[in-house]
């Protein structure tokens, strides 16, 4: 496709925020629609059952590796030259990472996409728990925490030598990802049709998906038509929440790019998604208490998702559908990590919240 008339109007930059700010609402809507959100399959994964929100997630992740994938084998795509493929990449920095990741979005009862979304809806909790979240990534990449960080992610690197894709590097042929993609497309089917998800659940899972294909193709055929280097890059939102937190902050020293547009575009499309469906809603803390865990949360998210090179949308999808080592090594620590900690805290917390119930209903017949 061509964009030089885009181009001739905004610029190079202007284009490419406007292509993220574009795409970024519709993944809003989508998102906002489908209620897409990985804390949600994993709880639900990890307390003995494949639902609803498993299937939306499985429809989700299908879209975006199936999609990616042939239009790579199609010559419509190159991503050797992203970020998520570059010439190192570090392992320790997506164990330690996604596990701090996983554990956060528990805490925070959502991950960055999904606090940004529900922000949109008026959940002043979220909108809370996705400034803070964009604050430590940022602490992370470039301030205080960024010792820290370059500490945990330069302990076990894995270099280019034996290629960061994880097709290559197992030597598969090269119409594996398409054919990885039909078989979770076909599971997530089934128990989407088992679970009788709504027809805007099957629309927005499929349209999430979507969009990270449509990152992809957008970034790719721009960079090829700007003087300036372009990244070739889709959906995530750690590095771009930081970026949009600074370019608010101090717009001249950030410069606009599809990252910038991608946060805002998410909003509005997850506020109008709201407005027209009638969930807006004004949510807050209900206590100074709980604040602690969504703190404790943000902060996790923010520093998990640096070392883990994105959060559950930009390793989890966007990695995935890439097929990078690392992207794929993250997801599996986010699953884990979020799954070990409900186990240890909103598990443990309901029990005890039952028994304090069960001891509430035998006291009151005694006293019958």
């Amino acid at each position: 496709m061509d964009f030089e008339f885009l181009i001739s109007l905004f610029g190079e930059s202007g284009t490419n925020a406007i292509g993220g700010l574009l795409l970024g609402c519709m993944f809003g809507v989508f998102a906002q629609r489908s209620q897409f959100c990985l804390r949600a399959a994993v709880v639900e994964f990890a307390r003995g059952t494949i639902g609803k929100k498993v299937a939306i997630w499985l429809l989700t992740f299908s879209a975006a590796v199936g999609g990616t994938q042939v239009l790579i084998t199609l010559g419509e795509l190159d991503i050797t030259d992203s970020r998520m493929l570059a010439s190192y990449g570090s392992l320790s920095g997506a164990i330690v990472g996604g596990l701090l990741f996983g554990a956060g979005m528990i805490l925070a009862r959502g991950c960055g996409s999904r606090l940004l979304v529900l922000a949109a809806t008026g959940n002043l909790r979220a909108l809370f728990s996705g400034l803070l979240f964009a604050a430590v990534a940022q602490a992370s990449l470039k301030g205080v925490l960024a010792p820290v960080r370059d500490s945990i992610a330069g302990a076990w690197l894995l270099h280019n030598d034996g290629g960061l894709e994880l097709i290559s590097f197992l030597g598969w042929g090269s119409y594996t990802g398409i054919y990885l993609g039909v078989v979770c497309m076909i599971i997530a089917i089934f128990y989407g049709i088992k679970n009788k998800l709504t027809p805007w659940a099957w629309i927005g899972s499929v349209g999430v998906g979507a969009m990270v294909v449509g990152g992809w193709w957008f970034t790719y055929h721009l960079s090829y038509q700007t003087f300036d280097p372009t990244q070739v890059e889709s959906m995530t939102f750690t590095g771009p929440s930081a970026d949009t937190l600074m370019y608010l902050l101090t717009p001249d020293n950030v410069a606009l790019d599809f990252d910038v547009g991608l946060v805002p575009g998410v909003f509005l499309g997850s506020f109008l998604a709201a407005f027209l469906s009638r969930e807006l809603k004004l949510q807050g803390f209900q206590e100074g208490r709980s604040m602690i865990r969504y703190i404790v949360g943000a902060s996790f998210m923010g520093m998990g998702g640096m070392l883990a090179g994105g959060c559950a949308v930009g390793a989890g999808l966007t990695g995935g559908s890439a097929f990078s080592i690392t992207a794929w090594v993250a997801l599996a620590s986010m699953w884990a990590g979020a799954a070990l900690t409900d186990a240890a805290v909103d598990r443990e917390w309901t029990s005890r919240k039952e028994d304090v119930s069960l001891v509430g209903v035998k006291e009151q017949a005694a006293l019958s």
